[in-house]
């Protein structure tokens, strides 16, 4: 059960990370070129939630869990 909650947990911070992402490609409609646009979402801290989650998702994946009665993804 910890690892369905990890996953949702990673799932809900990609999502929510990718979101400020896409937020910020209206930057393109003020005059940022694409180095400019990476360059913003690179000291963005809020960009950082979506390969926090990513690597939260694919640990709560990969990992076994130790009961016998953990789901396995």
């Amino acid at each position: 059960m910890l690892r369905v909650f990890f996953f949702l947990f990673g799932f809900g911070f990609t999502t929510l990370g990718f979101s400020f992402i896409i937020l910020y490609l209206n930057l393109f409609t003020i005059g940022y070129n694409f180095y400019d646009y990476v360059n913003f979402i690179i000291r963005r801290p809020e960009c950082y939630l979506g390969l926090f989650g990513f690597v939260v998702m694919t640990i709560s994946i990969i990992t076994k869990g130790d009961g016998i009665d953990e789901l396995y993804l």
